[in-house]
């Protein structure tokens, strides 16, 4: 069990760390291409944060866990809505104003996905058919954002043509490498999780819903904390809502190519509701395009809550 504690500890931070170098790089590499900051941010920052999320999916699903996708899903959008969201908002203390419209879009997408994502879940499965609907739904959220932001899709650099620069074949060699670890790191997370599994005589997905969801969050968190620095929350927020909607369009999707998803039945009685719950809430709350340190508050007691219930399977 300990060793097993350990190996689970050690391989997930290979994987964030991996997941770290690997976007950086590829926002280099982006960027000497000529695709604007809009571009870089959206899609290689958004979806490199959830690539520990993604690869600890599909590696699952090969190896017959795959509960372990559903609850990580689950688990990680909650930890993105209520916890993370709730920290920045506190921390802000005046608040987040959300002012950018692609974070208008971003909710949208966020309710349409979690209402689909519980409707294909409601029967305790996700087979192929359904995840291709899922990717169906994140290409037109893609294709909007493209073209939303198609006047910025290249930087301004005379007819629209890549930096002349030296190509960065140093970013090169840390995207090759950074993957190679995060294949590393989510094979052996996905190991110990198991193994801790058996030792505690509880489903694999209940310590993804956990102790998974909250560790492959990380990235998420530590870019909105950079964020909130630099006076970009509303950035921030829009980078954690389209973490959101890829957790549960595209993992799930992609998984799903490798064979059905199960999703327990204690899954489906709480995590789900309580994600789709998430969702609502936080659309409501941010009508007024603000979100409140009070609000904060109010999503890190829902997190707080979501935890002791969770919490409450190990006993």
């Amino acid at each position: 069990m300990l060793l097993s504690s350990l190996i689970f500890i050690i391989s997930l931070l290979i994987l964030l760390v991996s997941a770290r170098f690997l976007t950086g790089a590829a926002e280099k590499l982006g960027l000497y291409f000529g695709m604007s900051s809009f571009v870089t941010g959206v899609f290689i920052v958004g979806i490199g944060t959830s690539l520990p999320e993604l690869v600890t999916g599909v590696l699952a699903g090969l190896s017959g866990n795959s509960e372990i996708v559903s609850g990580n899903v689950l688990g990680a959008n909650i930890s993105n809505i209520f916890l993370i969201l709730g920290l920045i908002a506190v921390l802000s203390r005046k608040g987040i104003e959300l002012d950018d419209s692609y974070i208008m879009v971003d909710l949208n997408f966020l309710i349409g996905s979690s209402l689909l994502l519980g409707l294909i879940m409601m029967d305790g499965e996700i087979v192929f058919s359904e995840g291709l609907f899922l990717l169906a739904v994140y290409a037109v959220y893609s294709c909007f954002l493209l073209k939303c932001g198609q006047p910025f899709f290249f930087k301004k650099s005379g007819n629209n043509s890549p930096d002349k620069t030296v190509f960065p074949f140093k970013a090169l060699l840390i995207l090759l490498a950074s993957g190679v670890g995060i294949y590393i790191g989510a094979d052996y997370t996905v190991e110990s999780i198991i193994e801790i599994a058996k030792h505690l005589a509880v489903p694999p997905s209940l310590i993804s819903l956990t102790a998974l969801s909250i560790g492959t969050t990380l990235p998420e968190l530590a870019v909105s904390i950079t964020m909130l620095q630099q006076g970009k929350s509303a950035i921030a927020v829009g980078n954690i809502l389209g973490s959101c909607v890829f957790n549960a369009l595209v993992i799930p999707g992609i998984v799903s190519v490798f064979g059905a998803i199960q999703v327990p039945e204690y899954l489906i009685g709480f995590s789900l509701p309580m994600f789709v719950v998430a969702s609502i809430l936080f659309y409501l709350l941010t009508h007024d395009k603000k979100i409140s340190p009070s609000e904060g508050l109010l999503f890190l007691v829902f997190y707080a809550f979501f935890i002791s219930k969770a919490a409450a399977f190990f006993i």
